[in-house]
């Protein structure tokens, strides 16, 4: 069972800062070898006293190895790509014997591989793929698993994170990624699975204090400070800070600009009670590249070559995070123990970004027409409040002579959403279209970002001479949620463990729009409730061995989407007759049957799985014209999945997986999507990053990954399809990178990361008519040093 520790005054180490490490290291062989002589002495005490004979006694080698402190307490001691317990506390087992695919990157996997946003480092993990959106829900980061929409699927320490924006990896301790229907945990959605982000929290252990600075090619600069201060046994801070800048690699003047903060403090009066307040703040603004844009028709429909960055210069994509969390714990007893964690959070998100489109145009002089790229705008505001509150109460309990350890929930939240749109003046059009986006477009004026001859037209930035202000309000979206869950976790036998929980949720649903010049206002409301469960079981074969079989179910609401008002093919409420409809919730269904190995000492866990998840009463698309079409859709997926995590040698770390899926849609209101697969959706894809130690000072690592071929399009439905073929191609891609360390003492280290080594063009996501095609970073170059302070 997974110890839950309230305090850890066992250990204090407060002068770690102030004591050389000379010293750390000779305390703590003392330490060591005292704890292990202690037997030995005692039982030569009690030898004096019975015999006076004498004896020789041969003591066995006391091998002390030296390895980082690691402040996380779900770490596994000194391996450092592998998590042993999740960030999650009710998860009261170690991820090895969990019945459930859960992949988890921890800090130092993130740190080495180079990447900094959640979006790259999602993107390159095994059954997740990227995906786009037009103006309502392009706001930030958008994940996809296991075929699933899962931008709203994004919690912070177990708390939905409600607002869609772009997310950072400076405050994050590990990263968790739970795959399969996942309602029972974490409410309605979550139908192909949710991220859970497990913050940097202050420790009473120790005080350290790390400071990193990284530079780079791009005019990459990236500085952080990661800093706990023990100021007595029962209290400590800790400060998190963040400055960061880059161009985007290959795609200047597109830019990222980050900002961050994250403070945490802990309170321990008592050994039963922990009190602890966090605060996250992070501002996000990129000069925000849509990439490039597929061209051709037909079976030979594929990326524009050398796509020029045709980013405006006014244009952006930026995130504003506010969110304070409360957090209080007390241990009445051994076996009961109550936990609440309260938070409020304000987020502002808001784009305006340039859209392409290929067609066929003509100069303003005579002279034949030819093809090009005309330019158009995207954009939308999005203000995001939100408050939650979850307890949960944790007693192990006898009953029939089976110890069952159960977990009684309570959730409240409450998130209001408001959407709109930015007035966008554009002028100073230089080409004249003559087919454009839709048949019946006829002529009309536009920007061409390259001339007769194909070639990059001057001004390129400032072309459409953009002028923005903000807009008005277009819908307002609340839901207000109240759950209750029951979860039991009970050994049946020595080797065989049962997990089981339920949880219902009771929402209150209302949309308001406003449509037209006079914005007449429509109100949509509606209350319903969702039911969801899960069972599993556990077997071990030996203790570090197991196999296991789970069944796990999710559900989503009609307009669970916060930001796209009533596009029910986005995930929008379905309007019918002046009213919202009375359809169905989405209802996923996952079976999963997989073992796990934690072998090497622990040191290394690897998992295989294969997995079922089925959707129905899924919503299709827009302006649903009768009433037996509001839950149209179903569809499944297929797969089986392998990773690994840890340590094969004491010199060589590994990370990493890779997912073998099928996706096939068996109901559709249009006949011509049965059969066929999901749009953003990748049969195959995988990653493996591996770290050499060549020296004690030296460390070589390098990192592959790979996404096969898939096509753009809505999600949750069928990839286009036309004739005999997808008419929205994302081509596969191989991506490597390379980095290694070198470690000058114990305070200082420097890390040098070469990412897309053989600087390849590749594409993580197409938007539904292939207008802009998102486009991964080119080579990067980037050396950071760290000095422990």
């Amino acid at each position: 069972m997974r110890e839950q520790k309230m305090t850890r005054h066992t250990v204090r180490r407060t002068a770690l800062g102030a004591a050389s490490t000379t010293m750390l290291q000779a305390g703590m062989a003392a330490g060591i070898a005292a704890a292990m002589l202690s037997p030995q002495l005692a039982l030569a005490q009690q030898a004096d006293q019975t015999t006076t004979s004498t004896t020789t006694t041969t003591l066995g080698v006391v091998k002390v190895e030296s390895q980082a402190i690691d402040p996380n307490p779900n770490a596994e001691p000194g391996v450092p790509y592998k998590a042993k317990t999740s960030g999650d506390e009710r998860h009261t087992r170690p991820l090895a014997e969990l019945p459930q695919t859960i992949q988890v990157l921890t800090k130092a996997q993130i740190d080495d591989s180079g990447y900094t946003d959640l979006s790259q480092i999602l993107a390159a993990q095994p059954g997740i793929t990227l995906g786009t959106g037009e103006n309502g829900n392009a706001f930030g980061d958008r994940y996809i698993i296991r075929g699933q929409e899962a931008r709203s699927d994004t919690f912070v320490d177990g708390l939905r994170d409600p607002g869609m924006t772009i997310r950072e990896s400076f405050a994050i301790e590990q990263l968790e990624i739970s795959k399969g229907a996942n309602s029972s945990f974490a409410g309605r959605g979550t139908s192909g699975g949710a991220i859970n982000a497990i913050t940097k929290k202050a420790t009473t252990d120790y005080s350290f204090a790390k400071a990193a600075a990284g530079f780079g090619t791009d005019n990459y600069t990236r500085l952080t400070l990661d800093a706990n201060q023990v100021l007595s046994d029962q209290f400590a801070v800790r400060a998190n800070l963040l400055s960061g800048y880059e161009n985007v690699p290959g795609r200047k003047p597109a830019d990222r600009r980050r900002q961050g903060v994250a403070l945490s403090g802990i309170y321990t009066p008592t050994d039963n009670l922990e009190i602890s307040l966090d605060y996250y703040g992070l501002k996000a603004k990129d000069h925000a590249d849509l990439g490039g844009y597929l061209i051709g028709s037909g079976a030979d429909r594929k990326p524009a070559p050398l796509t020029p960055a045709y980013v405006q210069d006014p244009d952006f994509l930026a995130s504003t995070v506010n969110t304070g969390t409360a957090r209080v714990s007390y241990r009445f007893n051994p076996d009961i123990r109550l936990t609440n964690i309260f938070r409020v959070g304000h987020s502002n998100n808001g784009y305006v970004t340039t859209g392409s489109k290929s067609s066929t145009t003509a100069p303003s002089n005579p002279g034949g027409s030819y093809l090009t790229t005309t330019l158009d705008s995207h954009n939308n505001w999005q203000n995001v409040k939100y408050v939650a509150n979850q307890t949960n109460l944790f007693w192990n309990q006898n009953i029939l002579g089976l110890k069952n350890e159960f977990i009684v929930g309570a959730e409240y939240t409450n998130h209001s959403v408001r959407n709109g749109a930015y007035n966008v003046v554009n002028s100073g059009e230089n080409c004249i279209i003559i087919s454009g986006r839709a048949p019946n477009i006829g002529t009309s004026p536009s920007w061409c970002i390259t001339d007769e001859n194909g070639d990059p037209v001057n001004g390129i930035n400032t072309l459409m001479n953009r002028q923005i202000s903000v807009g008005n309000v277009k819908n307002m979206w609340k839901v207000k949620t109240f759950s209750v869950s029951l979860m039991d976790t009970v050994d049946l036998t020595e080797d065989l463990t049962a997990f089981g929980g339920l949880r219902m949720d009771w929402f209150d649903y209302h949309l308001t729009t406003f449509t037209g010049p006079t914005l007449v206002r429509n109100d949509y409301p509606y209350s319903d409730n969702l039911l969801n469960g899960y069972i599993g079981l556990v077997y071990k074969i030996t203790p570090q061995v197991n196999v296991y079989a789970s069944w796990s179910t999710a559900a989503d609401i009609n307009g669970g989407e916060s930001d796209v008002g009533t596009s029910s093919g986005y995930g929008g409420a379905v309007i019918y007759d002046g009213s919202i409809a009375a359809a169905k919730p989405e209802r996923s269904r996952n079976f999963e049957v997989g073992t796990k190995w934690n072998v090497f000492d622990d040191r290394l866990l690897a998992t295989a799985a294969l997995f079922q998840n089925t959707k129905s009463d899924v919503m299709e698309g827009a302006d649903y014209d009768s009433i037996g079409t509001f839950n149209t859709g179903e569809l499944r997926i297929r797969g089986v999945e392998f990773e690994v995590s840890g340590m094969v040698t004491d010199d060589l770390t590994v990370a990493g997986g890779v997912s073998y899926m099928s996706a096939e849609v068996l109901k559709s209101s249009n006949p011509i999507n049965v059969g066929h697969t999901l749009a953003n959706f990748a049969n195959a894809s995988g990653t493996l990053q591996v770290k050499y130690r060549v020296t004690d000072e030296f460390s070589l690592g390098g990192a592959v990954k790979y996404e096969s071929k898939r096509y753009g399009g809505q999600p949750d439905t069928a990839a286009p399809y036309t004739g005999d073929y997808h008419s929205q191609p994302v081509p596969d891609y191989t991506v490597f990178d390379l980095f290694g360390s070198y470690k000058f003492n114990d305070n200082l280290n420097l890390r040098v990361n070469v990412n897309n080594l053989f600087d390849r063009t590749y594409f993580t996501a197409a938007y539904r008519a292939g207008f802009f095609l998102y486009k991964g970073d080119g080579r990067t170059v980037r050396a950071t040093l760290e000095y422990a302070l």
